[in-house]
């Protein structure tokens, strides 16, 4: 799991941190209008990605789940002949819902037109996204995390060398408008993928004579029709789309529900309303997902490895592989939230320039990146052993939470009351489905319980010394500098790297979660 972990963190960490650096660049070309141009930005991409998870309907993770069930017992044809049924169907899909998405565009605007293009311009990449997916997906039921990883770390590159060279020509050299540089920077989202695709077809042509011998040395006793194999795949994937849905319907909610809400409580224009929701919406949750990322690629890592130990039925690894996976995630997940949340002034101030509210919008919405991670650590995990009801019942209930107390803290918080939202009705859902895997599996948490407390304390020990090694910063250097902002985020993130580390490692607990192999970062280090 470390391994298959490490190659989704590599490409989704790298993907994430470029996806937030090109912004520096990005916002500045785009002028007094940045805001409203982030607002547009993250209003197209926020429909889009309820488009994208309908187009996909959670068939890349079942593809992920079901070709790493028939591996595992050496029937690898049924496998592939799934992939290429699945292939035909989901890009049949794909082009449905870019129609839709495309012809619907005028009907789903809020009353502001200047939408319209933006959606359809992300309309397009929904024709090849699902084979996007469904590809890395089948890689993974070969527990093979290269070939994902490194389409998303090339699918973004292209992707944000489209938005920069499009938006600088637009803005600096021929002067248009920040509408005409959202719609091409949203367009990039069909460039970025379309190179992506490219590499796995390459990968897959590289490893065909690999896996033909795979297929040809399988067993073969499994006779299963085409009818059953996509049966099979619609079965595990419904709860794939309802949870994943579940979780970016958040999202969605903001989207449809700040505005009204904000028009009737306060006396706030659009342009001030757009403002706040581009700080929250699109600012802060462009840098927290780079956190978020790393427990997806955890959860994307544990689905193959658990639907493999399960349908093995081997109970004893399965609970160890759960346990194990929940001290990774708090191993990785804490020190960053809280870190995030330490230098979140220096860190907007880099990307976005000084903005007092947006700020403190960031360090907030950092706390929130823990429940979010592990909500989606948790389902992921839920789903690779089979438990797709309960995996769905409690994503509904987190999502109800959002629904229920959406309004209230919107209307009391304004800006922050989506994130706190968010984040509470997430932490619900992840509680639930750890709460069922602990009475389902007998799980002991006893050691859990101590690994949790110990990374707390020394999260909270790092999160307090950057805090006020940031806070003495601003007294020395220029808070409003970039360049200065640079240096304390280095210098910050060097102090909590090390000090976070010396106390996992001084107190053993990385070499109970990571294995006896740390030992030899303490003799590097001469740590004892």
């Amino acid at each position: 799991m470390l391994r298959g972990s490490s190659w989704l963190t590599i490409g989704s960490i790298f993907s994430r941190i470029l996806g937030a650096i090109y912004v520096i660049p990005w916002y500045a070309w785009l002028g007094p209008n940045r805001l409203q141009a982030n607002a547009l930005y993250t209003k197209g991409y926020t429909l889009y990605s309820t488009f994208l998870m309908i187009s996909t309907a959670g068939v890349p993770d079942a593809v992920s789940k079901q070709v790493a069930h028939y591996n595992s017992k050496n029937e690898y044809g049924i496998g592939r002949r799934l992939y290429r049924k699945c292939l035909t169907i989901l890009t049949l899909f794909g082009v449905i819902c870019a129609g839709i998405m495309w012809f619907g565009a005028p009907y789903i605007t809020q009353g502001s037109r200047a939408v319209i293009p933006v959606y359809r311009s992300l309309a397009v990449a929904l024709i090849i996204i699902p084979a996007l997916s469904l590809t890395r997906g089948y890689f993974q039921g070969y527990q093979d995390m290269a070939p994902s990883a490194l389409s998303q770390l090339i699918e973004q590159v292209a992707r944000i060398a489209y938005i920069l060279l499009a938006t600088f020509l637009i803005m600096r050299v021929w002067h248009g408008s920040y509408q005409s540089a959202v719609i091409q920077s949203t367009f990039a989202a069909f460039i970025g993928a379309g190179v992506g695709l490219l590499l796995l077809v390459f990968v897959f042509v590289k490893k065909r004579k690999q896996h033909d011998l795979l297929v040809a040395q399988s067993d073969n006793k499994l006779v299963v029709s085409d009818g059953s194999i996509i049966r099979g795949v619609i079965r595990q994937s419904i709860p794939f789309i309802i949870v994943g849905a579940a979780f970016n319907a958040y999202n969605l909610v903001d989207l449809v529900s700040f505005q009204p809400i904000m028009q009737a409580t306060t006396h706030l224009s659009i342009h001030d309303i757009n403002n706040l929701y581009a700080l929250f919406a699109g600012n802060a949750n462009k840098l927290i997902m780079i956190v978020v990322s790393l427990a997806i690629a955890m959860g994307e890592t544990s689905v193959p490895v658990l639907s493999e130990l399960v349908t093995k039925g081997n109970i004893g690894l399965v609970k160890k592989q759960l346990i194990d996976a929940v001290e990774i995630f708090l191993l990785v997940m804490l020190p960053a939230a809280l870190g995030m949340a330490a230098i979140s002034r220096p860190m907007y101030v880099l990307f976005y320039g000084f903005n007092f509210q947006g700020i403190f919008v960031l360090c907030v919405a950092s706390y929130t990146a823990i429940g979010i991670g592990l909500a989606s650590l948790m389902g992921a995990t839920l789903q690779g052993m089979y438990e797709n009801k309960r995996a769905v019942r409690y994503a509904l209930i987190g999502f109800a939470t959002k629904i229920i107390i959406q309004v209230p803290l919107t209307v009391l918080l304004h800006a922050y009351g989506p994130l706190l939202a968010t984040g509470t009705g997430m932490l619900v859902a992840a509680i639930l489905m750890f709460r069922y895997l602990y009475y389902a599996y007998d799980l002991n948490i006893t050691h859990l319980h101590q690994t949790f407390n110990a990374l707390m304390k020394y999260a909270l020990i790092m999160f307090a010394v950057v805090t006020t090694f940031v806070w003495l910063s601003g007294h020395v250097l220029n808070i409003f500098s970039r360049f200065q902002s640079v240096i304390t985020i280095v210098i910050g993130g060097i102090i909590g790297a090390a000090l976070y580390g010396y106390l996992c490692l001084r107190s053993r607990v990385a070499d109970d979660v990571l294995g006896s192999r740390v030992a030899g970062l303490r003799r590097v280090f001469h740590i004892r």
